[in-house]
């Protein structure tokens, strides 16, 4: 059996259609089974039952693709190796990030990176935690930028950076007045949050000691952006959270509503995720070093107390 046979066979296994395997493999449907038969043939075992509808692994099946898994991803390696080996950077290189931390950290490492090496094809999406767990774990993605710690056994997370939470608080606000406030001055009820499934807004509920349930305030909002927070807040609506890196391009009137926590500080931790068994570990490091050098200009490092991005 060949790599490409196998290939196929992961294929069909990750998307449990043989038509669709065959597209994202860029081979004919009838090309796709023939090659699996022939492995079929050649380890006289059924692969997939093909009487279920989606397509299912047969018992021995489910073992036949983890090792597949295992050979594919040792032979795309040894690629890697001669690579690093001769001191090449490039080629492509799957990078998912967070949507709370996309927007304001991508355009501040992207063209520094894309210039300092061109021979890297950066495939970014935009995936939310879970998300990104998934994906890392499938073999999907090289590497991710999330916030972290994750607790995940098969992952490696080096830290970027600590991000502080900074407070938007409207005008005639009843803690409007205060230079420096506190953890204790949040009340959940008025917090306006983002949509469940953001690990920003289980960070701020974790933050919370008197967090109680979302939904028993007066409205509910789910919205994925900050900006709306932002103008909900300037209409009294409540106060929200912001990611400091994202108070940095507010207009001056909008700065004047922000308010800094007392030290220690809330804050997140952003880091690099990448799959403990990684390939391309020479591009990670670059890809780390790039976003170090850019963001130390742009947070000065204080008294922080991180924040888990976990829910409890």
């Amino acid at each position: 059996m060949t790599i490409t046979q196998l290939q196929y066979i992961l294929a069909v296994a990750e998307h449990r259609n043989f038509t669709l395997a065959a597209e994202k493999t860029f081979v004919t449907q009838p090309t796709l089974s023939m090659q699996i038969q022939k492995v079929e043939e050649e380890l006289d075992a059924i692969i997939f039952d093909r009487s279920k509808k989606p397509i299912q692994l047969t018992e021995i099946g489910e073992k036949i693709v983890s090792q597949a898994k295992n050979i594919v991803h040792e032979a795309t390696r040894m690629k890697d190796i001669v690579e690093q080996q001769k001191g090449f950077i490039g080629g492509e290189f799957r990078l998912g990030i967070i949507p709370t931390v996309m927007p304001t950290l991508l355009p501040m490492f992207l063209g520094n990176f894309v210039k300092k090496y061109p021979k890297v094809k950066l495939m970014i999406e935009e995936l939310n935690t879970d998300e990104i767990i998934a994906r890392l774990k499938a073999g999907h993605l090289d590497a991710a930028i999330a916030a972290t710690p994750l607790e995940e056994e098969k992952l490696k997370e080096i830290v970027l950076y600590f991000e502080p939470f900074v407070a938007y608080i409207p005008d005639n606000h009843r803690i409007t007045d205060k230079i420096e406030i506190e953890i204790s001055d949040l009340d959940v009820d008025e917090i306006l949050l983002l949509q469940d499934g953001h690990c920003f807004r289980d960070g701020i509920l974790n933050l919370c000691k008197n967090a109680g349930n979302p939904e028993q305030s007066k409205f509910q909002l789910e919205s994925g952006s900050f900006e709306t927070l932002i103008k909900l807040a300037d209409e009294g609506m409540g106060l929200t959270l912001l990611p400091y890196l994202h108070t940095l391009d507010l207009k001056p009137e909008g700065k004047k509503r922000l308010r800094h926590f007392k030290e220690p500080q809330p804050a997140r931790e952003v880091s690099l995720i990448y799959p403990k068994n990684a390939l391309k570990i020479h591009i990670i490091d670059v890809l780390r070093s790039t976003i170090s050098g850019v963001i130390k200009g742009a947070i000065i490092y204080q008294n922080f107390k991180i924040i888990s991005p976990l829910k409890k």
